[in-house]
């Protein structure tokens, strides 16, 4: 009886493994700028939606308790009026960051300092509101009309406020 010592490998060979390690961070890496932009848009998005969720809340407030009352918008988001006669609309001081992205959200607008609803709800300023993120080329806006308030959400592209049906 003749007896053959056959040794199994037992592992990879260094080539197989610098293969491998080669694929998995070839798809890490594309993994990885696609989600970064992927994550930029969606805090882009909530960051516009909080805008316009502002803006509705102020009026509702307004409404609710037959007064009128104010906001002030700064690069952080919806603040008390600083300096104003005006209550302010409580129920809408509300931030456009996100908490772990703090910094990496830009607000440019042609607001009044204190964004005025009278008591049934109407408002009394308008103007437009743009947003950018860091991460992503795509730029939000908002536009408010008067004297109803009718808020529009769109593309800023060219400098105008174009609609956008993926909103």
């Amino acid at each position: 009886m003749v007896r053959v010592n056959r040794q199994q490998p037992d592992g990879f060979s260094l080539a197989e493994l610098l293969v491998g390690i080669a694929i998995v961070g070839l798809l890490a890496v594309l993994g990885w700028s696609g989600s970064r932009e992927t994550l930029a848009r969606q805090r882009l998005e909530a960051a516009t939606r909080r805008l316009d969720q502002g803006i509705q809340r102020g009026r509702a407030e307004a409404q609710k308790l037959g007064q009128p009352c104010g906001l002030s918008l700064q690069p952080e988001g919806w603040t008390p009026p600083a300096q104003s006669s005006l209550p302010p609309c409580l129920q809408t001081l509300d931030t456009l960051q996100e908490p772990i992205a703090a910094g990496e959200m830009q607000l440019v607008h042609n607001f009044p300092a204190v964004l005025r609803f009278s008591s049934n709800g109407l408002v009394l300023d308008g103007g437009t509101a743009v947003l950018t993120s860091s991460g992503t080329t795509l730029q939000r806006c908002l536009v408010m009309a008067l004297p109803l308030g009718i808020t529009r959400l769109g593309r800023y592209q060219s400098g105008r406020c174009d609609p956008d049906p993926a909103l």
